[in-house]
């Protein structure tokens, strides 16, 4: 702990010295190079003071001096175990629980003794690909095309629900500078085992694996489409924990636009969301008619419900006779008039459509004073959306994160998180008799659901 508190003030001490140096920086914009050279030349001198500080201190400057093995991620029963990059005369020590000959223990024992689990994450995206020679990544920008592929996500057995367990960060905000990231840990974090691209013949393969193997949510595919402000890894890891926590031993998949991933790249997302509709409509063709589901849900969140209703506006009128089992739109930033609209033109296409929405969610706050229009997961003075075909139900009680703009209440809150799988699982209805919180409360528009926090 010491060092840790060392690199946290070596930090706070970066960050105060590269706020003076920008604010010097733009006092003397106007006066004598000489005067730039002097001030400028002696606050860059004073940043490399704590700069040194936390490249010393940092857990990562530490382990560059270790020689011990890295701890290799293991896998689940039913994933083959890594391949040993090398070979040793030793034996290993022996634990409680391994063969007696020092032989490596079965794969069942691996798994239950590791700290973490493995959560496949079937992907598609039209996210263009950026170099990182660690590992397949993928950038902001637009691929123009669709790509499948497989993600294998660990989740720590520390996990608490819902949470997405991720390395904390320290970085100067509006600049993109990262003054330190902690190292990841399975053991303590949501990380990437392993990420591939697959053809259409494999990926349909290895979901046909995991519907087979599946039990709880027999033959059941969830596909997620996440919303704004949102990079492909964090996507992929919020698709692994809402599966993780529903306990969703089906196919779970990911369907990832090009979203810029910052805050100031709303007009490029909302752009971006409408340029991806093509190859979305061709990813759930696939998960519908090719992957052997029985049984096909969609959670769509904030500015990905726009594309997606577009995508199942053109399904319903190209095969009436498709049928989806639920659809549910959490937090929809769509005009409010367009998505009523529009949600006419789907009715039929899914058994049912459930509508989340929240009076205290910032973005969709910002978004409807930046549209001078309600958007359809407000709640407004006057109440929520309420549209015939669509239940809707006021989740404006079951934020739990204000840090978080109050705009992933749907994933955030455990008992929501747990009505959304028994709706996927029963389709059980009216709300309340999977979710007693859920109260029905009358408007002059019409009934609507209400969550009430215990």
């Amino acid at each position: 702990m010491p060092a840790l508190s060392g690199l946290m003030l070596a930090a706070l001490g970066l960050l105060a010295a590269l706020v003076v140096y920008f604010l010097a920086w733009r006092a003397t914009a106007h006066r004598s190079i000489a005067t730039q050279a002097l001030v400028r030349g002696g606050l860059f001198v004073l940043l490399a003071v704590p700069l040194a500080a936390v490249f010393l201190l940092s857990p990562t400057m530490h382990r560059a001096f270790d020689k011990r093995e890295p701890q290799l991620s293991s896998p689940l029963d039913d994933e083959a175990p890594p391949t040993p990059t090398a070979k040793s005369d030793a034996k290993p020590r022996g634990r409680l629980g391994d063969p007696a000959d020092g032989s490596s223990p079965p794969m069942a024992t691996m798994a239950r003794e590791a700290a973490w689990d493995v959560v496949p994450v079937f992907f598609g995206t039209d996210r263009e690909e950026k170099p990182d020679p660690k590992r397949l990544a993928y950038s902001a920008e637009r691929g123009r095309r669709l790509e499948l592929g497989r993600a294998m996500v660990t989740v720590p057995k520390s996990h608490q629900v819902p949470n997405v367990e991720r390395p904390w960060v320290v970085k100067i905000p509006y600049f993109d500078v990262t003054i330190y990231e902690q190292a990841e840990d399975p053991a303590q974090h949501f990380t990437m085992q392993e990420m591939k691209k697959l053809s259409q013949t494999d990926f349909v393969a290895l979901v046909g694996e995991r519907l087979t193997a599946s039990n709880r949510y027999k033959d059941h595919a969830l596909v997620f489409v996440h919303g704004y402000n949102t990079s492909f890894d964090n996507a992929v890891y919020r698709t692994g924990q809402i599966a993780y926590d529903l306990k969703f031993d089906g196919a779970a998949f990911l369907y990832s636009w090009p979203s810029g991933g910052a805050v100031a790249s709303y007009t490029y997302d909302r752009e971006s969301a409408q340029a991806s509709e093509p190859y979305m409509r061709a990813f759930l063709d696939l998960v519908i008619k090719q992957s052997g589901a029985k049984s096909v849900s969609i959670i769509a969140h904030s500015m990905g419900n726009q594309p997606l209703m577009d995508v199942l506006k053109d399904m319903r009128n190209a095969a009436p006779e498709v049928a989806i089992n639920e659809v549910i739109l959490a937090a929809p930033d769509v005009d409010a008039d367009n998505f009523a609209n529009v949600a006419q033109r789907i009715e039929g296409i899914a058994r049912g459509v459930t509508l989340y929405a929240a009076a205290n969610d910032r973005a969709l706050i910002v978004s409807r004073n930046f549209w001078q229009n309600p958007r359809a997961g407000d709640v407004t003075a006057s109440g929520p959306l309420i549209v015939p075909g669509i239940e809707t139900i006021d989740v404006t009680a079951a934020s739990t994160d204000s840090f978080a703009l109050n705009h992933s209440g749907y994933a955030e809150n455990n008992e929501l998180l747990q009505d959304i799988g028994k709706l996927i699982l029963s389709g059980l209805r009216p709300p309340d008799q999977r979710l007693p919180a859920l109260k029905r409360t009358s408007s002059p528009k019409g009934d609507y659901w209400r969550y009430t926090a215990p």
